[in-house]
This record gives structure tokens, C-alpha cells and sequence, in this order.
């Protein structure tokens, strides 16, 4: 049994899109402009990390990716750290 990638089924990168919507303007549109640029050569790996960070609140997200907090628990994560240096650089 073959499993369907992000990157090959584009309702997962349709979801994946609107996930990243956000009610805060400043997230809004780093994400987007993340999205972008990068998502048509994500891995699954970042495409997992970047599904964690769109769980958090978005006053959390907009923490980590200001630098005003660090990744803990499930997020402290090799992945995600990496994702969300990326994010940062975008």
C-alpha cells in the first residue's frame, strides 16, 4: 500500500494552505509568503512541523517566530526548530 504524499494530492496542500490562514495579520503573511516560496518543495518532515505550528494559538506562533519564545514539548523537535528557522528567514 502506496502512501499519498503532500506533495503529490493536492487536497492535502490545499488544507495545508488554509491552515495556514491566520488570524493575525503579522502570521497571515509570513506564512503565506513562506508558502509561496517553499511549498511546493517541502518534505513531508517540514509538512509535519509546519501542521504542529499551526496548532498553536496565534499569539504563541507569532512568539516563536519573533524570537520572543523557544519551541517546548512536542514542538521541541529537530524538525520543527529547522522549520521555524526558515520561517523566520522568510
Amino acid at each position: 500500500m502506496s502512501t499519498v504524499t503532500h506533495q503529490a494530492d493536492p487536497v492535502k496542500r490545499a488544507r495545508l494552505r488554509w491552515r495556514a490562514r491566520r488570524g493575525l495579520l503579522e502570521n497571515d503573511l509570513m506564512l503565506t509568503r513562506f508558502l509561496d516560496q517553499h511549498e511546493a518543495t517541502l518534505t513531508d518532515d517540514e509538512v509535519d512541523a509546519f501542521s504542529r505550528l499551526m496548532e498553536l494559538s496565534d499569539n504563541d506562533l507569532m512568539n516563536l517566530l519573533l524570537k520572543s519564545a523557544e519551541p517546548t514539548g512536542e514542538l521541541n523537535l529537530p524538525s520543527v526548530i529547522a522549520l521555524i528557522s526558515r520561517l523566520q528567514s522568510a
